[in-house]
């Protein structure tokens, strides 16, 4: 079903207002015109949200939050404030308000407040238009951003084919996640899904783990062995940092992947096979293309497609989200009694840096959920799990990315997103200069004019201090 709200106001032309802004949004909406008419209806419809005005006849909105927050505590609270009540509002946030919004407001603000608000509620709540369980396909990947619609859009398409698919992105985004995902959606979802580590696996092992040895082979080959290619035939191998595959191994994936069979070490025949290849990296491969320490003709073999994973930071918008999930199914898996977290709380997590990205998420939530004592995961345990200490040291190939990337934003705010004046300011050819866009997910179009598109994403990293 929707999510339900109920705005509380006085004032019926802004009750109407608000009431058809959010009903097209998609939410189910009901109001009420003072704080008494409004616990009557929470106690009994019980909505995922209120939004309420400061100045209400008789008890204020101030006075109906702390009702709400000691009658139901885990209920989240939006205030509309005049100029003159803004002292009193700004208190309140503090005491567990989950914002408040100056009149007159901003109608796609109010959504985006309501949209996170609504992940205090859990799950499923925030998606204003009460859509069904996400599609099985995508099952594992829980968003509601605008930048990872888009990419799961392209990956839909991309899944029915059997195209070979690079996934890029940082450590921490979710690119195994993808991988399923785009193994489920397409033909061969029947068949298996095997997913291997590159960089897990010792070099010596590797070549025996993908393509399977035969009796004898080597010291301590008691018996034969079906490689992980063999273990995946007519499915799905995803091949999970193929930058750190040694070069003797990436010429004999390549012939793999050429001739569509493997040759199992020792063994005198080939045996013919009908995979899919998926494969991620969270490294600079046009680097590593550059040195010669990744095959060029494997590159364009496997990057048939690209999909790039954003950022945890460069889809901000789905951290209460992702941690009310991850909340949620820790609680269950350990038995807790934790329903969510304290406003203050999920801001402090909305605006934390996130270089570790979805897993160190994960691994935040894990750590105030063991500790948490009360129903709702307070300011001062996500404070003391985001102090972890632990200090980030960015690879070669890391620095220079992120680095290429800020840089190539610079320019696209400098000229608006006029590619020819960019490129010639980076003294490169326009080609070259669309493929760096390309390659790190960049749109010109969305540095024209103030549209809050990539330029807004890119302020709010910069912002305080994440696939």
């Amino acid at each position: 079903m929707a999510a339900h709200v109920l705005i509380v106001d006085d004032d019926a032309d802004l009750l109407r207002l608000l009431s058809m802004r959010l009903g097209a949004a998609g939410y189910r909406v009901s109001s009420a015109e003072s704080a008494e008419d409004a616990l009557a209806q929470i106690a009994l419809q019980r909505p995922q949200l209120v939004i309420s005005d400061v100045q209400l006849p008789g008890a204020d909105g101030l006075q109906l939050f702390e009702t709400i927050r000691a009658q139901h505590a885990a209920l989240p609270v939006i205030l509309l404030t005049a100029h003159g009540t803004i002292p009193d509002a700004v208190e309140a946030t503090s005491r567990g308000v989950f914002t408040y919004l100056t009149k007159p407001f901003d109608g796609k603000q109010l959504l985006e407040q309501v949209a996170q608000a609504l992940a205090l509620a859990g799950p499923g709540a925030a998606d204003g238009r009460g859509a069904a369980e996400p599609a099985a396909w995508r099952a594992g990947i829980v968003s509601h951003s605008a930048r990872m619609e888009e990419l799961l859009a392209e990956a839909l398409l991309v899944a029915k084919s059997d195209a070979s698919v690079l996934i890029r992105g940082e450590s921490g985004t979710g690119k195994e996640l993808l991988a399923q995902a785009l193994h489920r959606a397409s033909r061969r979802a029947s068949r298996p899904f095997v997913a291997v580590n590159c960089s897990a696996i010792p070099e010596t092992l590797l070549e025996s783990e993908l393509f399977g040895h035969v009796k004898g082979a080597f010291t301590g080959a008691t018996q034969n062995h079906r490689g992980l290619f063999q273990a995946a035939d007519g499915g799905t191998l995803f091949l999970d940092e193929i930058g750190d595959m040694p070069p003797a191994l990436q010429v004999k994936l390549l012939r793999v992947l050429q001739e569509r069979s493997v040759r199992p070490v020792g063994a005198n025949q080939p045996v013919p096979i009908d995979v899919r290849i998926l494969s991620a990296t969270h490294r600079d491969l046009d680097a590593m293309l550059a040195d010669g320490s990744f095959r060029e003709d494997l590159f364009y073999r496997l990057n048939v497609v690209s999909l790039q994973l954003p950022t945890l930071a460069e889809r901000r918008e789905d951290i209460p989200l992702l941690a009310q999930h991850f909340l949620t199914t820790l609680a269950a898996r350990h038995g807790r009694r934790i329903r969510g977290f304290a406003p203050e709380a999920l801001r402090a997590l909305a605006t934390a840096a996130w270089p570790g990205n979805v897993r160190q998420l994960h691994n935040v939530v894990e750590q105030v959920c063991a500790l948490a004592t009360a129903p709702l995961i307070p300011l001062s345990l996500v404070q003391r799990a985001l102090r972890t200490p632990g200090v980030q040291v960015l690879s070669y190939a890391e620095a220079r990315q992120r680095f290429e990337r800020d840089y190539l934003v610079g320019l696209l705010k400098l000229t608006d997103g006029h590619v020819a004046d960019a490129a010639r300011l980076a003294e490169r050819n326009r080609t070259e200069f669309y493929r760096l866009l390309q390659k790190h997910g960049l749109t010109p179009g969305r540095f024209r004019g103030d549209d809050g598109g990539e330029a807004g994403d890119v302020a709010a990293d910069e912002g305080p201090v994440a696939g």
